[in-house]
């Protein structure tokens, strides 16, 4: 996976919005008013995705390149190094996962402003 992929991936998924909060290094999409995934804009090494607690711990089991998430709760978020090893399907179904989660966490009104696809 690139960061156009991946910014690309983000932006597809509805009521998704990106911005700059962090600074100009790091790209952090929303759904809602509510970060589901940044990244580092200059080094696209990683990314940081938020996950149940239980999956991540399984995550962090299977696979390397899955770690507690950096400079995060580290218990409710992963950080993940872009690798080969992991297919751009693999992180899809995991940044999917991680606006799932955000999304049910919105109010009811915030979520049915949004049309989910």
């Amino acid at each position: 996976m690139n960061i156009e992929n991946f910014r690309d991936y983000c932006l597809s998924l509805p009521g998704t919005s990106e911005s700059l909060p962090f600074g100009p290094d790091t790209l952090v999409f929303k759904v809602g008013t509510k970060m589901f995934a940044l990244t580092d804009i200059e080094n696209f090494e990683s990314i940081n995705l938020k996950c149940d607690p239980d999956k991540a711990i399984d995550l962090r089991a299977r696979h390397p390149e899955v770690k507690p998430g950096y400079h995060m709760n580290k218990r409710h978020w992963n950080t993940i190094e872009i690798t080969h090893r992991i297919s751009d399907d693999e992180y899809r179904t995991w940044i999917r996962a991680s606006y799932d989660l955000v999304f049910a966490k919105l109010t009811k009104k915030e979520q049915e402003s949004i049309v989910i696809g």
